[in-house]
């Protein structure tokens, strides 16, 4: 089976280089629109939050569907077209109304192509990072951009110039196809009930996907607030900009390298090494915010806290969810590592930022990576024989 390298790399591009203009981009967006620290919170903790239901949902879709791609390429073109409503003068309830339709759709995707990723690629997962590292890549292209661009035009602008970045999203979709190793719908069907299920009740999926939230509830100051974060100690748009692509970069290599790293080391080693060189993140971010070298430094810890940690969180997720199951166990990973980490760890950003600013939420995202460590260290995420 020929791997459609390209197809699946351009999907991977175009989807986190609309990350890369709104992640960084958004929280100063909100906070031109008039919002608070607490109202960017509760909206960002929304965008992590439809990744608890609107993953799961379509993974299920997905699993029934004669032909999964269709609903990939609707996902891709609502995510565009949901997302045009932020052009409007819109109050804090719109804005939440809008951030719902727009999060469930953008969110829900990104499993089904990842399952859909992990299909075409078979038993060499391994090869995994040299296709999302152009999701890095896209990231940082657009991340450097757009920091030129708003910092010339200001962050208002920022819903107008995604555009072109969503649309691209949605022609790369329509790029793809389902993948010929894929079981069919009827096989599918009698697999779930039979291997999909039984797996919640393995130890090791629950340590997974606890570790993995802990990682993004550790990762929630930084996702929320990083930008406004800078803004507030005196830099301009393009330098903070600059710092998100030297994380990124950093991650790029990652991405590069992990095939060999995870030839040689476990998985769960290598996600107890992510956890403790965030630890190390969070608290230079937290106590030196002054400090570009140190900021510099910080950021290149992405390369664990991010990309190794997901590379080994997806290599092992694949080993309990084969075939297209797959998309079930990536939407449990997305939903509730990513969906309910992501919730909880904005709402604790936005309430730590009210009691002590950025270094308080910073050293907040240290202990949650403590924490994360511990239980890494303490259970095991290799399956039992007799699970």
């Amino acid at each position: 089976m020929t791997l459609p390298y390209t197809r699946l790399a351009a999907f991977y591009f175009a989807y986190y280089a609309a990350l890369g203009a709104f992640s960084p981009y958004f929280g100063p967006f909100l906070k031109v629109r008039g919002l608070d620290a607490w109202q960017i919170s509760v909206v960002m903790s929304l965008w992590y939050g439809t990744r608890m239901l609107a993953p799961p949902l379509w993974g299920v879709a997905t699993a029934h569907a004669r032909r999964p791609i269709s609903l990939l390429r609707a996902g891709a073109l609502a995510t565009m077209l949901s997302f045009t409503a932020f052009l409007l003068p819109l109050d804090f309830t719109w804005i939440l109304l809008v951030m719902l339709v727009f999060s469930s759709f953008y969110n829900a995707i990104l499993p089904q192509f990842e399952a859909l990723t992990l299909a075409h690629l078979g038993e060499d997962k391994r090869r995994y990072g040299r296709i999302r590292v152009w999701g890095s890549v896209g990231f940082v292209i657009a991340n450097l951009s757009f920091g030129a661009l708003l910092g010339a035009l200001g962050y208002g602008w920022l819903a107008l110039a995604m555009l072109p970045a969503l649309g691209l999203l949605a022609l790369s979709a329509w790029a793809n196809s389902d993948p010929p190793a894929w079981p069919s719908k009827d096989e599918s069907d009698a697999g779930f009930m039979a291997s999909v299920l039984p797996l919640l009740r393995v130890p090791a999926v629950w340590v997974l996907l606890g570790a993995t939230m802990l990682m993004q509830i550790a990762h929630g100051p930084f996702y929320v607030f990083f930008s406004v974060y800078l803004d507030e100690h005196g830099y301009a748009a393009g330098s903070i900009g600059a710092f998100w692509a030297v994380g990124v970069a950093a991650e790029i290599c990652m991405f590069l390298w992990i095939p060999w790293v995870l030839a040689r080391v476990s998985a769960q080693r290598l996600m107890l090494a992510c956890f403790a060189i965030g630890a190390l993140r969070w608290v230079v971010t937290a106590i030196f915010p002054e400090a570009p070298f140190a900021l510099a430094l910080a950021q290149c810890a992405h390369a664990f806290t991010f990309a190794a940690f997901h590379s080994a969180t997806i290599q092992t997720v694949s080993g309990f969810f084969p075939g297209r199951s797959g998309v079930h166990g990536q939407a449990l990973l997305y939903g509730i590592g990513s969906g309910i980490g992501g919730v909880i760890g904005a709402l604790i950003a936005g309430g730590l930022w009210e009691l002590g600013g950025g270094t308080a939420s910073f050293l907040g995202s240290a202990v949650a990576s403590l924490v994360g460590a511990w239980v890494v260290l303490r259970w095991s995420l290799v399956r039992e024989a007799s699970a």
